[in-house]
């Protein structure tokens, strides 16, 4: 069976309509094989806008459902996620180029999300805040928000919109979803299948949720319509440079979920066994395109020639390899530009003084359609050209330190703040990393990588990683409007500060 007959089958057995795949403009590749699965109708602009326009329907409905009424929804999702997640998973591995493992992996994190939104959907609360007037109460409520806009990355082409999807469907609005052009079959399959918990459901309105297939122009449509609440936009951050002012320019919302040029540092008293597992994670899994991704790492002097050789022999021995036919740990790139910006990156730092280990293309993994390489190790004198802009490909830059303060001066030095982590056995050392004075990231992590966050956390990053939080803890909160009530129970109407207006 081919790549392509297996998506077919996926599809079919998911229930999405074969019309929706079929006879389109935009051309869908997996980069196992680089072959084409698909051929999809895109969305026009005003398609976009009836889409949306059903999506304000659905909301002046929706945001009346009881909150754990709508969570019963959510509840049913996971179910039926549950059901689909060979199926599902199998399909991300196929469209997104992981491994099985992870392909599972990103739909049990589906599943994750709809547990804890399940449970949320009970815990909307608010405060009751002291107030200076006697007979007074004052309080603070949340609201169903309005229609959310989603725009997905390929890396993680179902969790993310897993992540907004559930929050968003508790809080009582609706969801337009514009998934990457890289990656839209896995996107109009988690739309069939919340489709059959609809169907379950029974008493939704039409528009509830909805994908949007297409490129940059469908992408500015849902951006720019007046009656999209919220935009949660997950991807580069030169896309972030575009979505977040197009949207401010009409006061909506925005989630910005963009870069991340994550470090890692391992001190002198770190477990170096422990760490060593952490960063090949870290910085190679999912072929380095996790924006979580391990991409600089600082090695205290005194140990630097114990870890060091041991990651280069890691990196030369790491199994590349089809995620689907074969046990390899390191599966494709997404595509050929992504080839080609590795290796820009790479020359780009032998010519700054790096010394390179590995990086060039495994031409026996795959068809040459398929661009799968050796993850690179870069040993570099410091912190300068290619170091400071991430690059989404699996190059790990390693530098020496001496002193442990100038290196967390060197960690933040960079423009974005997504993921970091420190490994270190010295108490003093861990606190100071996750002080005020430490890590600048949204991500601080203590004797683990950089990436595999859990879902109980709020998930994003600061400076031009855009200070976007989804998931978990109170990521809700942006999904919803917050209201201050007073209400007066007496008889008088003293006013606040002691003002006096007597008539």
């Amino acid at each position: 069976m081919t790549i392509t007959d297996d998506c077919t089958r996926i599809l079919s057995k998911l229930g999405v309509d074969a019309a929706l795949y079929t006879n389109g403009t935009l051309h869908s590749f997996s980069p196992v094989t680089g072959e084409r699965v698909a051929e999809l109708p895109q969305h026009s602009a005003a398609e976009v806008q009836a889409a949306v326009a059903r999506a304000a329907d659905a909301f002046r409905i929706w945001r009346d459902v009881p909150a754990p009424r709508r969570g019963e929804l959510v509840r049913l999702l996971g179910e039926e996620l549950r059901a689909a997640k060979d199926d599902l998973g199998r399909l991300v591995s196929i469209e997104a180029g992981k491994s099985p493992s992870e392909g599972a992996g990103e739909v049990q994190e589906m599943i994750d999300i709809c547990d804890f939104a399940t449970g949320l959907s009970r815990q909307l609360y608010g405060l009751t805040i002291a107030t200076e007037r006697p007979g007074h109460r004052m309080m603070e409520t949340w609201h169903p928000l309005g229609v959310v806009g989603v725009i997905s990355a390929f890396n993680f082409p179902v969790a993310v919109w897993s992540w907004n999807t559930a929050l968003a469907l508790v809080c009582g609005n609706p969801v337009v979803w514009k998934p990457s052009e890289k990656t839209p079959l896995t996107a109009l399959a988690s739309q069939a299948i919340l489709d059959r918990a609809l169907a379950r459901f029974g008493d939704a309105p039409e528009g509830l949720s909805q994908v949007v297939i297409g490129g940059r122009e469908t992408g500015e449509a849902l951006v720019d319509d007046p009656r999209v609440a919220l935009v949660s936009a997950t991807g580069s951050t030169r896309m972030g440079r575009q979505v977040g002012p197009r949207v401010a320019a009409r006061f909506g919302r925005t989630i910005l979920e963009l870069g991340g040029n994550n470090a890692g540092i391992v001190c002198p008293s770190a477990d170096l066994d422990m760490a060593l597992r952490a960063i090949a994670f870290g910085a190679m899994g999912t072929a380095g395109q996790r924006c979580t991704t391990m991409r600089r790492l600082f090695v205290h002097d005194s140990i630097y020639d114990a870890l060091v050789p041991r990651l280069i022999k890691a990196y030369a021995s790491v199994s590349v390899g089809n995620p689907l036919t074969t046990q390899a740990l390191v599966g494709p790139l997404v595509d050929r530009d992504a080839f080609e910006a590795m290796q820009a990156a790479l020359e780009q730092a032998q010519a700054a003084g790096g010394t390179v280990h590995g990086g060039e293309r495994v031409t026996d993994a795959g068809p040459g359609a398929a661009f799968y390489v050796r993850p690179a190790l870069v040993e570099m004198p410091s912190q300068t050209g290619p170091v400071l802009e991430e690059t989404f490909a699996p190059i790990l830059y390693v530098m020496r330190y001496a002193d442990l303060p100038a290196a967390i001066q060197e960690h933040n030095a960079v423009a974005a703040g997504l993921s970091s982590s420190i490994f270190t056995t010295d108490l003093r050392e861990a606190e100071l990393f996750l002080s005020a004075s430490g890590s600048d990231c949204g991500i601080a992590n203590v004797n683990i990588g950089t990436s595999g966050a859990e879902i109980g956390g709020a998930f994003g990053g600061e400076k031009e990683t855009g200070g976007g939080r989804e998931s978990g803890s109170d990521a809700w909160k942006a999904y919803m409007r917050r209201a201050t009530n007073t209400i007066n129970y007496s008889r008088a109407l003293p006013l606040a500060q002691g003002v006096v207006f007597d008539i």
